[in-house]
């Protein structure tokens, strides 16, 4: 523990790149920090960042360091959450990256009933695509993530799994809005705004094309979602958006339809930890949360547990 400030301190010069940078974001002199690494490297016994023209980085003995440094946090963090919950305060942190498809309705639902059993628990919510989420686990900035089709799930502890087909979004007066059953085909032969390809989303829709003669040819590519439901409104066009995202039956502007499995495969919803972590009292209480929140949505959506396939 006698370290801990000291570790804190080089962990903020990790992030910024520079001794001068990260003293100002601490508060303290530029010569000061630098005589703290300095005297941490001698007791060390070998240092910890490259010095560089412009700055320093962390060199291979640092970059083993930082892991340590991140995971002794999380656990300082878990055993402080413990030791809170013996004594009845119910007080804790809960770290999540989510995909975005998660942030307008169902996270924040979550996380106000949540409080609202346990009022001082706070929690910091980080919208990431699915190779970002992953990285915050590694690097224990987030303690859970709720992402569309991870990549490498070999990694992580994942809790559950939870599919959900892609929908079609477009204006209420689209040519297709009268359609109850609509083909990927169909919405293509519309102006289509679509997600980059780090989305999950997009990863789905690219694979659904690669087996079609008729192809993808989007007016707009964005990473918002928000921006493609405006956009469908200014334009015959038409957009793609998993259901946990949208307000089904409380969007007058907006049409809905679901695109049938044989044209584009439901997307895989997954709740996930780093394997072999540890979590706080707090946020392993929010993932029971999350994984029986998911399991009670609309029948409409395909539910499965990964551990009994």
């Amino acid at each position: 523990m006698k370290h801990l400030q000291t570790l804190l301190l080089i962990e903020a010069v990790s992030k910024a790149g520079s001794i001068r940078k990260a003293a100002e974001d601490m508060n303290i002199t530029s010569s000061a920090l630098n005589r703290r690494i300095q005297n941490f490297e001698e007791e060390f016994g070998a240092p910890i960042f490259e010095r560089l023209p412009r700055g320093v980085r962390l060199n291979p003995a640092g970059e083993l360091l930082i892991q340590h440094v991140r995971s002794q946090m999380a656990e300082l963090d878990r055993l402080r959450s413990q030791v809170a919950d013996l004594s009845g305060l119910r007080r804790g942190h809960v770290s999540i990256a989510c995909s975005q498809a998660l942030q307008p309705y169902f996270m924040p639902a979550q996380i106000a009933a949540y409080r609202a059993e346990h009022p001082g628990v706070s929690f910091s919510v980080h919208v990431r695509d699915r190779d970002a989420a992953e990285e915050d686990l590694r690097a224990f900035e987030s303690d859970l993530a709720l992402v569309f089709e991870p990549t490498r799930l070999g990694e992580f502890d994942v809790l559950l799994t939870l599919e959900q087909p892609v929908y079609a979004v477009m204006a209420k007066d689209h040519p297709l809005a009268a359609k109850e059953t609509l083909r990927l085909r169909d919405c293509l032969g519309f102006p289509h705004v679509v997600p980059p390809k780090r989305i999950g989303i997009r990863y789905l829709l690219d694979l659904a094309v690669a087996n079609m003669s008729q192809k993808m040819q989007p007016v707009a590519e964005a990473d918002s979602f928000e921006f493609m439901r405006h956009y469908v409104q200014h334009e015959q066009a038409v957009g793609f958006q998993f259901p946990i995202g949208l307000n089904l039956k409380g969007d007058d502007r907006l049409v809905f339809r679901p695109l049938q499995k044989r044209d584009v495969a439901h997307g895989n919803l997954t709740l996930m930890q780093m394997r072999g972590r540890t979590l706080s009292v707090a946020s392993a209480r929010f993932a029971n949360q999350l994984a029986a929140a998911l399991n009670s949505l609309p029948g409409e959506l395909v539910r499965f547990d990964p551990k009994q396939n």
